[in-house]
Order: C-alpha cells, then structure tokens, then sequence
C-alpha cells in the first residue's frame, strides 16, 4: 500500500489528523524499514508502546498490532516511544520521538516523509524488554463475590472463595 493510502487509512481509523497520529504512523514506517516487517496478521509482530494516546492508533492500523490479538502491549512511561518486535528473525528495534512533529493540514503524506525522514525525529535504541510471550487463552472462573465470569489469571484465592480483582480485598500493610 502506497504512503498516501496508508496515511488515509490511519486517519479513518483514528477519527482525525493529529500530531500524535502522524507520531505513530512514522514511528511505524520507520520499524517497518529497520525490521523488514509488515502488517501482523496474527502475533509475527509485537509491540509494546509506552504511552496510550493517538500515536497507539498508527500503530494498530500500519502493523496490525492490536490489544485483542495480544501483540500490541503498554509499558507506560508517558514517553512516545515503542519498541518493536519480529518474532521471525528476533529482530528488534526502540524508537523513541526526540525530534519536534511540526503542526500541519492535510499534507501529502509522500512528500512529507521524503523530506523528513523518520530518522531525523526518533532515536533508535536497543529493547530493554524482552520479547513478551504469546497471548495466552485462560479457563474462567465464576468470582463468588460478584457474579461475573473472571479469566483464571485475574483470580484471588480469599478465605476459600475465588474472587475477581474487584471483589477481592485489596492487601495492603499501610493501609490506616
């Protein structure tokens, strides 16, 4: 799919153009150039964004990274970078923004991108985390406080009764 298009189909996805969009439709782009990488159909690609804003969109949209397949993961730090993963080739990349996303208006998106290139506005570093794991389907279980149908990793063993995250009593040594 050609840049242009591409820009079209994360605008569609997002809602709007915006400056964080046009962060993490680059910051895709420039993985997709230093991995080799494509659209993730299942979990061949991974990433974990340390931000949950407008730039996540890009992502989901370029890479195919989502919460729901389990390849698309959060590692908050409130920074705008994202660290990439190709299960393949175990190939990885950090990008982080350093550089300034200038306010713009509907731009062509090709010409944008052949005057400034991703690599003048992220630094590339190595991962510091390593590749996560596969999304995993887990049993459910009934809480006994509330009702509601819980998956088995969420649940808390209290007093003999399993209970959901919201249900359980919260442990806590400080607590007045």
């Amino acid at each position: 799919m050609e840049i242009n298009e591409l820009w079209k189909k994360c605008r569609d996805f997002h809602g709007h153009e915006c400056k964080g969009l046009l962060a993490g439709f680059l910051a895709s782009l420039y993985a997709s150039q230093l991995l080799g990488i494509e659209f993730s159909e299942d979990e061949e690609i991974a990433c974990i964004s340390e931000c949950d804003a407008c730039p996540v969109d890009a992502v989901q949209a370029v890479l195919g990274c989502t919460v729901g397949k389990g390849n698309l993961l959060f590692h908050m730090t409130g920074k705008i970078a994202f660290s990439f993963y190709d299960r393949k080739t175990g190939k990885s990349a950090r990008l982080v923004l350093t550089g300034q996303i200038p306010d713009f208006e509907s731009i062509m998106m090709e010409d944008y991108c052949r005057e400034n290139p991703p690599s003048k506005l992220f630094t590339v570093k190595d991962t510091a985390i390593p590749l996560p794991e596969r999304a995993r389907i887990f049993d459910s279980y009934i809480c006994e406080g509330c009702g509601e149908k819980t998956g088995a990793n969420w649940i808390h063993m209290q007093n003999g009764k399993k209970l959901c995250p919201d249900c359980a009593m919260k442990y806590d040594r400080f607590r007045v």
